[in-house]
């Protein structure tokens, strides 16, 4: 059972990690795009872009406190 625990938090915190890559390259992608067709709103648009990337980057900080919430202190009972 305790295998089973820590394989499937190294997949929760791996799967994260990969999905907030594919995140960040698609939000990077929509910014140049939404720039290079109204230049005149970059600085809103880098403003939102930015408060985006930190929201899309917590989520994997989540998973892998969770993760090793798993490991460390379910695994151990």
């Amino acid at each position: 059972m305790d295998n089973f625990l820590i394989l499937s938090s190294a997949i929760m915190m791996g799967l994260s990690s990969v999905g907030t890559g594919i995140g960040f390259g698609i939000l990077g992608g929509k910014l140049l795009e939404s720039i290079s067709r109204q230049p005149e709103l970059d600085n809103l648009l880098l403003t939102r872009t930015f408060l985006i990337t930190g929201l899309l980057d917590a989520v994997p900080m989540i998973s892998v406190g969770i993760g090793l919430y798993i490991i460390f202190i379910l695994s151990n009972k």
